[in-house]
Parts: structure tokens; C-alpha cells; sequence
């Protein structure tokens, strides 16, 4: 089987005690950034993978969940971050960079704009990665996902910084799920079962050596290790009931507005 990951430090967790030989898993790992991964499994070339729930919600005919396996907070995420010059309500009409790599980051922070900060920016599509960031100075404000947001939150270069999974949480009182593990639908029951208890055992993993995690991410990011500790401590990797409650609040608010269309969450179950 081909299974999807993604190689920012949020998913080191999931995949620690795999990458270590600890778990052993029956696939093959394919890395990708979000929509690469999104991609291949609406392409079929993966069997299960990590997607953006925003690609679950648009073609969730398509997938099955995979029980108790999410990336998403309760408060603070500290990976998605809307950087500006300006006080978010002032953006109106100016022009904010939307990285290309993450569907739902674009869509929750197109909802809080409409809902939260009552204004509308020029949303232009960019990249994400450190260098480009550094590179390109031209903007009133960008969005900015994943190890390259850790970096910069912590640099001063913008006054004004919004996590936007602490402002999803003051506006609604609910989690918010960026990320849900989906098989195909007609992928091979029993061996996507046996997939999936071997994510859960590496994640559980994972979670009790969050120290060790976070010095790997240290090593991989230059930032410092007790931050790498304090961003992995704040996501979540289960999905609860209250994280379904607040990724149906998510979609509902999507289907509102005509961005997805409306579905139901359908779940891996055994045959």
C-alpha cells in the first residue's frame, strides 16, 4: 500500500515510531505537502494518506476516514499564521499572500476575514517556504503554514500576528481540525485496518516521547527546542467528539457559502 505524509514536524508524532522501526508498517511512505498529497489520493496513486480536511469535505464520496486520527488544536496551533503590517481589519482590499500548500489554512482564514475581522483582502497565491518569505517583502500581509511559520513567528519582522487556530477558538468555542487520515473508498479493508492500528500505535508513541520529537524537529528547523516541545504539546491527534464538532462547524460553514458541497463523514470500519 501506498500511504501519505507529510514532512512538516507536526507529523512527526504520527510517524516517529515508523520512521524508528519501533512500528512496522505494511506500505510504502510517500512524502508530500498537502495539496501534493491531496492530489494522489483524488488521483488514486495513494491508498491512505494525511489530506487537508478541506479535501475531505470536497470529495468526501471519495474517502473514508480513518477513526481517532487528526492533526488539529484547541487554541493555539502556532503553524498557521496570518503575518501583517496592518491590523487584520484594515486589509481590506490590500493584498495578502494564501499559501499554496494547505487548502484548509486558505479556507479558515477566508471564513475569519468574512466572519471575524469584517473585511475582504486581495487573496494572491504564493509559497510558504522560509526562502521565499525572505525573499519577497512586497506585501501587506501572507499567511504562512508549517515549519516556515515557527521561524518566522518568533522574528519581529510583523507587528501584527494572528494564530488562526486561537481566533477560530475565540470565535466558535470549538477545536479545529486541519487534517484527517482517509483511505480510498474500495482500498483492501483488512489491510487499511492494519494500516491504520499501526498509525494509532506509532502516534500513541509519539505522544509519550515528545521530547525526543521535538529535538529531531530542533535539528531539523533550527528553532529552539523547548519551542518545537511547547508547538507539538498544543496539537491534538485524536478525533474526539468534540473535534468532529468543531470540523462539522467547519464544513457547515462551507457548505453555507457554496465552497464544498454538502456530504457526510463516513468512517473505515471493519467489513
Amino acid at each position: 500500500m501506498k500511504i501519505g505524509r507529510i514532512p512538516y514536524i507536526n507529523c512527526y508524532p504520527v510517524y516517529g515510531a515508523i520512521d524508528r522501526g519501533i512500528v512496522s508498517l505494511d506500505g510504502e511512505l510517500v512524502d508530500g505537502i498537502p495539496t501534493a498529497l491531496n492530489g494522489m489520493m483524488a488521483s488514486g496513486a495513494l491508498d491512505i494518506s494525511v489530506v487537508s480536511a478541506v479535501e475531505y469535505a470536497r470529495d468526501s464520496e471519495r474517502y473514508l476516514l480513518l477513526p481517532d486520527l487528526a492533526i488539529s488544536c484547541d487554541g493555539p496551533v502556532r503553524s498557521v499564521m496570518l503575518f501583517s503590517r496592518l491590523p487584520a481589519e484594515r486589509l481590506g482590499s490590500r493584498s495578502v499572500v494564501v499559501s499554496r500548500s494547505s487548502m484548509t489554512s486558505v479556507a479558515l482564514l477566508q471564513l475569519l476575514f468574512e466572519n471575524v475581522w469584517h473585511t475582504l483582502p486581495d487573496f494572491v497565491p504564493g509559497d510558504a517556504e522560509i526562502r521565499d518569505i525572505r525573499a519577497d517583502d512586497s506585501h501587506d500581509a501572507r499567511l504562512v503554514i508549517g515549519d516556515a511559520a515557527l521561524v518566522l513567528r518568533d522574528s519581529g519582522r510583523y507587528p501584527y500576528v494572528y494564530d488562526l487556530g486561537e481566533v477560530w477558538k475565540s470565535w466558535t468555542d470549538l477545536p479545529f481540525v486541519f487534517a484527517v487520515w482517509v483511505a480510498r473508498r474500495g482500498v483492501n479493508v483488512s489491510r487499511a485496518l492494519a494500516v491504520h492500528a499501526r498509525l494509532i500505535e506509532s502516534r500513541d508513541w509519539g505522544v509519550a516521547h515528545r521530547a525526543i520529537l521535538a529535538r529531531q524537529a530542533h535539528d531539523a528547523t533550527g528553532v529552539a527546542t523547548e519551542v518545537c516541545d511547547q508547538y507539538l504539546s498544543g496539537l491534538d491527534y485524536r478525533l474526539s467528539y468534540p473535534h468532529l464538532a468543531g470540523l462539522t462547524e467547519f464544513f457547515r460553514r462551507l457548505v453555507k457559502q457554496g465552497r464544498v458541497p454538502n456530504g457526510t463523514l463516513s468512517f473505515l470500519t471493519a467489513a
